[in-house]
This record gives structure tokens, C-alpha cells and sequence, in this order.
């Protein structure tokens, strides 16, 4: 079983911790579940949405299991709504659901549909799910409330900065169950590129575009405020942001680590001194130096 410790981002936990010292949030994001909403969205998936099952749709619904399995975690009912745009989300409380959009579903090949689910499971994993229908509340309803929503603005912006490195932990969890290649090659095809263009973008220059970007941004106060003007508001970092850091973390250790933890799970085999799991082309076990 994956623990979300091993793949969650610094930026994520951070932020996390930084959202939910503010006075009273905790007691916020209850009395927003209790509003209904967790109910009203259950609703409009039964009524305009398709279950996806063993019997409806299988070939699309059987991406879904074996990636639950590896994950470790409950499998969500699973929908498909009918819509051109290609997105998908995580949404529910007591009962957790992932929706996946027509256009998405045209749009991606098996590899990157599921980096897509994984993504979508990562949030499942890392216990997004809560806050993230907090963000969708808050951006629905606040403009409704006049000064009230003026009020609450603060809490909006703190949550959607944490919802921008949430999104930074389930890249990971993506690239877990395929490649942060593959995850990098998905953010092209959702920054609206077909595969007859980004099948050849060279990635790592791409990824260097967020470099720049950072350069730009700490030039100064005022361009610091110009751009903070236009990401404030949004739940999803810029596309070669999130390219970058994928990328970067699928050179790391920790990535290499993990997957090679989840190879020698996935093995079945055991070093016989210290009974870690080991994988089968291993010489010596890595964790005692045990000859195997």
C-alpha cells in the first residue's frame, strides 16, 4: 500500500499546514458539507452522468480497478458526462466519485487516461477531497453573498493556493502508476495539443519555460503583482509548471525508491535474513546486504 508521505509534494504538505491554521476553517468546511452540496452533486451525476460498471461501458470502466488496487485505496463509483471539453474531477464525502468527461475520453490514449484516473485516485489518497468541494463551493457561491463573499475572499484565495500544490501531489501519484513521461505528455494533451503536435515537443525545453517564468515573476514587486493577478484565481498551476516539476521528480531518489519498493512488492519475493520485499534481479538485498 502506498502512504501519500512517500510521493506527496513539500508545497502540498506546506500549504496544507498553512490552511488549516486559520481560525475556524475546520469548523468552515463542515458546515459547508452540511449545506448539501456533497448531495446536490451525487444528484446531478445520477441524473445526467453514466455509471460506469462491468456491464456499462467496460472497457472504459476497467481502467479504473487495477489502479485503485495498486493504490491501495477503495475503488469510487465511476461516471462519464457527456460534454466535448476534456476534464475530469474528484468530488464526494461519504460517498467519493470520479467523473471523466466525454472529450476526455476522445482525446487521450490508454496511457494517458490512466495518468488522468491516477491523478483523480491521487486525491482519494492524499484526502483532497474534502477541501477540494470547499474550493468548488466557494467559487460557486460567494459572488452570491455580496459583502459576506467579500469577506470569505481570503479564505477562497488561501484554499485554491493549496488546491494549486494539491495538484503538484497527484502528478506524482500519476507518474506512479505510468511514467512522468507520460504525465508530461498529458499536460500537453490537456493544454489542448493534439498528439500529431505533442508527440515530438521536446519536453525538458518545455519544462525550462518554467524557469523563465520564475525568473520573470521574482523581477521585481510589480511583476510579482502582475502575476499573482492572474494565478490568485485559479485551482490548477500553469501547464509548464507542472511539466517541470514532474519531470524533475521522476530524476529523484525518493521516485526511484519508490518504485523500486513497489517492484519488489509487486515480486512476491522476500530476502530471507531481514524478509523485506526484494525484486527478482536483485544480487544482494538493499536493505541488509543479504546475498540473494
Amino acid at each position: 500500500m502506498i502512504k501519500p508521505a512517500e510521493f506527496i509534494h513539500p508545497e502540498d504538505a506546506a500549504a496544507l499546514r498553512q490552511l488549516e491554521s486559520i481560525p475556524g476553517f475546520p469548523a468552515l468546511a463542515k458546515k459547508i458539507l452540511e449545506l448539501g452540496y456533497e448531495k446536490l452533486m451525487y444528484g446531478l451525476n445520477m441524473a445526467s452522468a453514466i455509471r460506469l460498471s462491468e456491464t456499462q461501458l467496460p472497457e472504459l470502466y476497467r481502467h479504473l480497478p487495477p489502479i485503485c488496487e495498486k493504490l491501495g485505496i477503495a475503488e469510487p463509483e465511476f461516471y462519464l458526462r457527456m460534454d466535448p471539453n476534456p476534464n475530469a474531477y474528484t468530488s464526494g464525502d461519504t460517498r467519493i466519485f470520479i467523473v471523466v468527461t466525454s472529450g476526455l475520453v476522445e482525446m487521450m490514449d490508454d496511457e494517458e487516461l490512466d495518468a488522468v484516473l491516477a491523478h483523480e485516485c491521487g486525491h482519494i489518497l492524499c484526502r483532497h477531497v474534502v477541501y477540494n468541494m470547499v474550493v468548488q463551493y466557494l467559487q460557486y457561491g460567494l459572488d452570491a453573498l455580496g459583502i459576506l463573499g467579500s469577506i470569505a475572499k481570503p479564505v477562497e484565495y488561501a484554499l485554491l493556493y493549496w488546491s494549486r500544490k494539491a495538484e503538484l501531489s497527484c502528478d506524482r501519484c500519476g507518474s506512479i502508476i505510468t511514467t512522468p513521461d507520460v504525465v508530461a505528455r498529458t499536460m500537453a494533451r490537456l493544454a489542448g495539443g493534439p498528439q500529431s503536435i505533442t508527440r515530438h515537443l521536446n519536453m525538458e525545453e518545455w519544462a525550462r519555460q518554467a524557469d523563465r517564468y520564475d525568473e520573470i515573476q521574482n523581477d521585481g514587486l510589480w511583476n510579482k503583482a502582475l502575476q499573482l493577478s492572474v494565478i490568485i484565481g485559479q485551482d490548477h498551476p500553469f501547464s509548464a509548471v507542472r511539466v517541470r516539476e514532474i519531470l524533475k521528480w521522476g530524476r529523484s531518489a525518493q521516485y526511484r525508491q519508490l518504485m523500486e519498493g513497489l517492484q519488489a512488492a509487486a515480486s512476491g519475493k522476500h530476502c530471507p535474513h531481514c524478509g523485506r520485499s526484494v525484486c527478482t534481479d536483485w544480487n544482494f538485498c538493499k536493505y541488509c546486504g543479504t546475498k540473494l
